[in-house]
């Protein structure tokens, strides 16, 4: 999945692998952010042996390197051609680890370039995934709440509640998707404003407006 996000993230721009990992971390989330540099430098060399990834120009990019960084870190990759065929391709591919938390994460953040078919079956397999997830917790509450202690017993109703949100979330993505449609961005409230703002009402077509109350008058002295 580490090998998805680096050739996703290099479509949009070469980086230098400081900037690989700070984007690694603001796309992809807290939970996968957790990358080393040696988890992240091996995985480089690998993609730039196989010709997926290349080393461009300084001149290429107009990112600043931060200070006291390695020579290794001053290296910017850029995405091939090859490498471009090779992130279409994985991004058709669907299995098992797919569904799982870091290779859903990984995937859903590249959905805008996924065909409408491939992201339905991520989707759907997510969703199968998370019940089956729910079902064991809802087993385990069944059985044997009454000998779990207090905070262990609020532990497993947390990771239910989880489970039943995401439940909840991937339904209304799949029924997008079946429909043709593309999440929505309203109910966030304006990008770039402030979130829980609502915009005046106006009032209703028929409906009275209130008389607004007397003003004095400012040319009396």
């Amino acid at each position: 999945m580490l090998e998805l996000a680096i050739l996703g993230l290099l479509q949009e721009a070469p980086m230098h692998g400081y900037e690989l990992r700070k984007e690694l971390a603001t796309k992809l989330g807290t939970l996968r952010a957790a990358i080393s540099y040696g988890t992240l430098y091996p995985t480089l060399k690998r993609l730039k042996l196989a010709g997926w990834i290349g080393e461009a120009e300084m001149t290429e990019t107009s990112d600043i390197i931060p200070p006291m960084t390695s020579k290794r870190g001053r290296v910017v990759y850029k995405i091939t051609a090859e490498g471009k065929e090779r992130f279409a391709d994985l991004l058709t591919q669907t299995g098992p680890e797919t569904y799982d938390d870091t290779g859903f994460g990984v995937h859903f953040t590249f959905f805008s370039r996924t065909d409408r078919a491939t992201r339905l079956r991520i989707l759907e397999g997510r969703r199968r995934r998370v019940e089956e997830r729910r079902e064991g917790l809802r087993e385990v509450l069944a059985r044997a709440a009454d000998r779990l202690d207090a905070y262990t017993l609020e532990l497993q109703r947390h990771g239910l509640d989880a489970c039943e949100r995401e439940v909840r979330w991937l339904e209304e993505l799949i029924t997008n998707e079946r429909s043709g449609q593309t999440p929505g961005r309203g109910r966030f409230g304006p990008v770039g404003g402030p979130t829980g703002v609502q915009p005046a009402a106006t009032p209703a077509a028929g409906s009275e407006t209130p008389p607004e109350p007397p003003r004095p008058h400012l040319d009396r002295p």
